[in-house]
C-alpha cells in the first residue's frame, strides 16, 4: 500500500496585500512629514541676559528702521557723530573709525523690524574689512 503524495504542498506566503500596504505607509508618513515642519520660521532678535560691562573703546553701529547708518565711538572721550550714513559710504566710514581704534570689534545694533538680509549685508561689510562683529541683544526682564 503506498500511503505517500506524489505532489508535496510547499508552505507559502501571500505578499500580493504587501505592494499596497507599502504604499499607503509610504504616502501616510509623506503627508505626516510634511505638516511636522513648516516652511516658514519666524524669526524675532535674540534676548539675554545683561552681561558685565568692559571698559573700553567701543565701535558701535546703529541701524535703525529706516536704514539709516550711525557710526558712534564710545570710550574716547569725544563726542559721538550722529550724522547718518548710507550704505555706500558705511565701508570708508568703518575703515576711518577702525583705523582709530586698538581692537577692531563692532557693536551691531539693528532695528527688530529689519531682515535678515540687512543683517547679513553689514556682517559681510565686516567680513570683507576682517573685522570681528557682535550683535547686541535686548536684556530680559525678569
Amino acid at each position: 500500500m503506498k500511503l505517500k503524495r506524489r505532489h508535496r504542498e510547499g508552505a507559502e506566503v501571500s505578499t500580493e496585500s504587501l505592494n499596497d500596504i507599502m504604499f499607503f505607509l509610504l504616502l501616510f508618513f509623506l503627508i505626516i512629514s510634511t505638516l511636522a515642519n513648516p516652511s516658514v520660521l519666524k524669526l524675532t532678535l535674540p534676548t539675554s541676559k545683561p552681561a558685565e560691562q568692559v571698559a573700553k573703546q567701543q565701535v558701535t553701529l546703529e541701524v535703525d528702521k529706516d536704514h539709516q547708518y550711525l557710526i558712534v565711538v564710545t570710550g574716547n572721550g569725544g563726542v559721538p557723530n550722529k550724522t547718518p550714513i548710507k550704505f555706500d559710504d558705511l565701508e570708508n566710514a568703518l575703515k576711518i573709525e577702525l583705523a582709530r581704534t586698538k581692537s577692531p570689534t563692532v557693536i551691531l545694533k539693528l532695528d527688530n523690524t529689519l531682515s535678515i538680509q540687512d543683517l547679513a549685508d553689514v556682517m559681510q561689510l565686516g567680513y570683507g574689512l576682517g573685522v570681528k562683529m557682535v550683535l547686541a541683544t535686548k536684556p530680559t526682564n525678569k
